[in-house]
């Protein structure tokens, strides 16, 4: 639990940065939410671009004139950077990894049992990681022998 909020949190910290500069999806694109990062970006150029078009004369606005833009596009805009950021956090708060399936050695990631290598460190794995029904640990009677047979 306590590795998801820190996740979440730092999704919400690059999300903040990402806003600050006016770029919407930063926090998404540090979830590795490359759709749905993109998704964001896109959403708040255009909603920037057709609020623009409407409230002032897009040919005028420069680097020099931003701060001469409307409050009726600054302050949406604002608003979408802030949602942005928020999904950002709530995605990485709902936990979409599941804590049953099996974990790299070297780095803890989720494995996909399909593969031979860890997707998040690059570390080659002997055989393919089996999905264990069982998740009681191998020292789980009192003399220390297992209670489950062995998979090799």
């Amino acid at each position: 639990m306590a590795d998801t909020r820190r996740r979440a949190m730092v999704a919400a910290f690059v999300g903040v940065l990402g806003a600050s500069v006016g770029i919407a999806g930063a926090g998404h694109v540090y979830l590795r939410e490359w759709r749905r990062a993109a998704s964001w970006f896109a959403f708040v150029v255009g909603a920037g671009l057709v609020l623009l078009s409407v409230f002032a004369d897009p040919t005028a606005v420069t680097f020099a004139t931003l701060d001469q833009v409307p409050s009726e596009v600054t302050g949406p805009l604002f608003v979408l950077l802030f949602l942005s950021t928020f999904d950002a956090y709530y995605v990485a708060g709902r936990d979409a990894r599941d804590e049953t399936g099996p974990r790299c050695p070297a780095c803890g990631g989720e494995l996909d049992p399909e593969v031979r290598f860890c997707p998040w460190c690059a570390t080659e794995l002997e055989r393919r990681p089996a999905v264990d029904p069982d998740p009681t640990p191998v020292d789980a009677s009192p003399d220390g022998e297992s209670g489950r047979s062995e998979r090799e």
